[in-house]
């Protein structure tokens, strides 16, 4: 379905023949809209042209409608509709302009902010959904002329995070300006809202210098040594993400070697650990915001708390580690960057076995998201190979210290 609305960003037009052929762009074609309904003839033949072009890679990116084309035009008719006839709702505002009695506009989330904030629904604007996290959806608004977040946990959470030890997390750091400004959080559901911070970017982590500010504030915190009344056990929730699987395979078919392996190296961790005090677990390049304010200074707040408590402060190390990505030497630089004074042997060695430990950890996490049928790629089978990988070089670097 297109309209007889010209519109620049469209690249195919209709000919006398009703067919839609493409055009070159800015040419000004007609303004696709709508729901498309095919004849089951015409969806077979769409079907089989999609099952080929997902056997090839180079297609990943395409959108559907690439099936309809032989060279130059569609192999479909087009149906024109005049543009006065047609309203296209793309926002929560636009469908609250066009029918504000919709069951549709009554969301929880809505509710949750004009409760918490003492607003009306009709002082919640320019809403903007954001890219879906990995644990969480989000959605940007503006409210009275300050802008806010709106954190929804998602699919499966509950299973995974404790809310009330999160809002405690909270309570402990609230004031040291260590995180996002917190303006309502539920210790019960999750929901959480946040001022927006403008002006703000996530760490760069192929950015030395954004690395070295990132490690020397992530040793700031933990040098505050601050507590709370629940700790994380990461060979606990190694196993547990593992029981969320209900009796399901791992995906790797040596699995049951590589956990084995890993937890072998718990008694060397134990043997090493200093002080716990209140660690992030979820220390990662994303979760660091650098602010530049009016004045000209950068500030650096470190976000998402939800995995928090206490922990060895040097398993934040590993965490931002592997969620980069880093290969050894990176990783060796990253340590570097923490202990600016020099690291010990033993350190570094038990920070390759946090490497291992935490990799085997998000791969179980991701294999439990991907039974709920969300699939985080290359991404899931990194953290395995972490795992696998970090276990071998702590074998080598422990080898290498009692032959000398």
């Amino acid at each position: 379905m297109v309209s007889d609305l010209i519109d620049d960003d469209s690249t195919v037009r209709v000919n006398r023949k009703m067919e839609l052929v493409t055009i070159p762009k800015a040419a000004g074609g007609n303004a696709m809209i709508g729901i498309s309904y095919l004849l089951d003839d015409d969806a077979q033949i769409v079907k089989g042209r999609i099952e080929k072009l997902c056997s090839n890679s180079a297609n990943d990116g395409a959108f559907w409608e690439t099936a309809l084309y032989d060279k130059d035009r569609m192999f479909i008719t087009a149906r024109v509709v005049h543009s006065w006839d047609v309203v296209e709702i793309n926002t929560y505002e636009q469908l609250r302009e066009m029918d504000s009695d919709s069951n549709h506009l009554k969301t929880d989330a809505i509710q949750v902010i004009c409760d918490a904030l003492s607003v009306s629904a009709d002082d919640i604007v320019d809403i903007t959904v954001l890219k879906k996290g990995m644990t969480n959806r989000s959605f940007l608004f503006s409210c009275k002329g300050k802008k806010y977040i709106m954190r929804i946990p998602g699919e499966g959470t509950d299973q995974l995070i404790n809310r009330r030890n999160e809002a405690m997390v909270y309570n402990t750091i609230d004031g040291r300006h260590i995180c996002d400004d917190i303006a309502y959080i539920n210790p019960d559901n999750g929901y959480k809202i946040t001022e927006f911070l403008e002006n703000a970017r996530v760490c760069d982590p192929e950015n030395y210098d954004d690395v070295c500010k990132c490690m020397r504030r992530l040793r700031e915190f933990h040098e505050l040594k601050l507590t709370v009344n629940h700790e994380v056990d990461i060979f606990g929730q190694l196993e547990f993400y593992e029981s969320l699987w209900n009796g399901s395979p791992s995906a790797y078919r040596h699995y049951t070697q590589t956990k084995e392996n890993v937890l072998s190296l718990r008694p060397y961790i134990e043997a090493h650990v200093g002080e716990k005090v209140l660690t992030h677990i979820d220390a990662v390049p994303d979760n660091f915001l650098f602010i530049d304010s009016e004045d000209g200074s950068e500030d650096i707040r470190l976000i998402d708390w939800e995995y928090a408590g206490m922990q060895d402060p040097h398993v934040d190390i590993a965490m931002f580690c592997i969620y980069a990505m880093y290969d050894r030497k990176q990783i060796d630089k990253l340590i570097n960057a923490y202990f600016t004074e020099g690291c010990p042997k033993e350190i570094r060695i038990k920070i390759y076995c946090y490497i291992a430990a935490c990799g085997l950890l998000w791969s179980n996490w991701c294999e439990y998201k991907r039974n709920l049928g969300i699939d985080f790629g290359e991404y899931s089978l990194r953290q395995y190979r972490y795992a696998k990988d970090y276990y071998n070089v702590v074998q080598d670097e422990l080898q290498k210290m009692e032959d000398r």
